[in-house]
């Protein structure tokens, strides 16, 4: 008997571990709850609530193929020693995962488990990261090979009902919160989340993923189940190549053009994914440090309790600052631009360090995905030292990106009666003022972040972390890349 031990890979469909132990043999599949990941700082309950969904829709879909799904509380490796001592498994099978620093850790003790006991664990992958990668040479060719792969699927086997119940937050001991307004998981939800941005939903996208007024319904949404793993990100990028050549044997009108065009951006979207992805497999200390050295010591700032809180609550003044927030908290989701406005603000305007702001919004973000995620906390706090610092303007991008106010009213109401012409600077209506000076708070944030890049040695220490982590299609232009850029 082999042990499937299912982790952020809910689903039958592109489940290499589950194809995989199909194939040696008969099988348990295995979800192991385990109440100490769900204690940690990044996590909070719409993450389990989303995990939740998936486990329920995996459950389904096992039981309609014949296959029952065991659901365990308690720590990994104690789970298993319980199982091997009845069982006396010799087999474990589980796709690889590139997640927080916990689990890192705990994998680390299921491979001395493993190899105690003379259990051999097949790890096979499920997107483009590699494990153990010498450099990034070719990694992009290897990417593209493994998303043209046909991906594996199971053969039906009678019917059974399922048997498991699922536990719920309270099960485990984790704080309930259902005022939210989440997405709700599942490979049925992901199935139709990607029919409907292909074909209904996803025209405008190019264009409209970079205003909150129109992201939440022109963007994919489908950010939760890559993470949690209800759909592969290999299906996701194979039926939208499909859906890209169907359009273009059409003929070139204007929709179609706008189309191609979307298809095109998401499939550079669905690359970046396993890029970033790939940065904290090589380096899981991303997770808790600066990228370069230089920028350590700023780590190590005091955390003004009066700013953080006013930036976690949404009452920093400016308008579409606060109303980010507050539409993140409620719906755990913004657009990636919206993303890297609240980080730069934060660690920029407001001069918090990067980590403390980071973990807060990993609580929010439905779709956390730490190898993404502290990428792009790091690179819009400009800690990376290789990537154009990035300041927003809260101002000019609340004109931009929101001009006639219809995203701040909505998440903001005590600026519902002011005029679209004075909604992005509200203090000339009688408002509150912001709590910091923008223009003062942006120069100062430069000129802190200048002082570190002039240092001896910042360059050389940058070219590294190019060689190591970089994108090879600009690995002769990022070293240089130390202008700034205020959006």
């Amino acid at each position: 008997m082999n042990i499937v031990w299912f982790k952020r890979d809910l689903r039958i469909v592109d489940q290499p571990a589950l194809a995989m132990a199909i194939n040696h043999g008969p099988i348990i599949p295995l979800v192991i709850i385990e109440p100490e990941l769900w204690e940690q700082p990044d996590l909070s309950y719409r993450h389990f609530k989303f995990y939740r969904d998936c486990l329920k829709s995996l459950q389904t879909q096992l039981a309609d193929h014949g296959y029952d799904l065991h659901i365990e509380i308690g720590d990994a490796r104690s789970v298993l020693s319980n199982y091997h001592e009845k069982l006396r498994f010799t087999q474990l099978f589980s796709t690889q995962e590139t997640w927080n620093g916990w689990t890192y850790e705990r994998d680390k003790t299921i491979h001395d488990f493993c190899k105690a006991n003379r259990i051999t664990w097949h790890e096979p992958t499920q997107n483009g990261v590699i494990r153990r990668l010498k450099n990034r040479d070719g990694w992009a060719k290897h990417w593209q090979d493994f998303m043209n792969q046909p991906y594996p699927n199971i053969k039906n086997k009678s019917p059974i009902p399922p048997s498991g119940i699922i536990p719920n937050a309270k099960d485990i001991g984790h704080p309930i919160d259902d005022n939210l307004d989440i997405q709700e998981g599942g490979t049925q939800q992901a199935n139709n989340l990607l029919h409907s941005f292909l074909f209904t939903r996803g025209k405008p996208y190019t264009k409209a993923m970079s205003s909150p007024v129109s992201a939440f319904d022109a963007c994919s949404r489908l950010s939760a189940h890559i993470a949690f793993g209800s759909i592969s990100i290999r299906e996701v990028t194979q039926k939208t190549h499909q859906r890209y050549d169907e359009l273009k044997a059409l003929p070139k009108t204007p929709d179609v053009k706008l189309w191609k065009s979307a298809m095109r951006s998401f499939l550079g979207r669905l690359h970046w994914h396993c890029h970033f992805i790939q940065k904290l497999e090589d380096d899981p200390s991303m997770e808790f440090q600066s990228l370069h050295s230089m920028y350590r010591p700023l780590d190590d700032a005091p955390l003004e309790p009066s700013l953080y809180e006013h930036w976690k609550n949404g009452s920093t003044g400016f308008p579409l600052v606060d109303a980010c927030m507050r539409a993140l908290h409620q719906t755990g989701w913004l657009n990636f631009r919206m993303r890297a406005m609240v980080m730069s603000i934060a660690t920029h305007h407001l001069g918090l360090p990067w980590r403390p702001c980071a973990l807060y919004l990993a609580t929010q973000f439905t779709d956390y995905e730490p190898g993404i995620h502290y990428s792009q906390c790091q690179m819009q706090a400009g800690r990376t030292g290789i990537n154009t610092i990035r300041i927003y303007n809260p101002i000019k991008q609340s004109m931009d990106q929101d001009p006639d106010g219809i995203f701040i009213r909505r998440w903001v109401p005590e600026l519902r009666n002011v005029p679209s012409s004075g909604v992005h600077q509200p203090w000339h209506y009688g408002h509150k003022q912001p709590i910091v000076d923008e223009k003062l708070a942006r120069e100062q944030a430069s000129k802190r972040l200048y002082s570190v890049r002039k240092q001896p040695y910042f360059r050389d220490e940058a070219s590294n972390i190019v060689k190591k982590h970089g994108s090879r299609r600009r690995i002769k232009k990022a070293p240089n890349q130390l202008k700034l850029n205020l959006e």
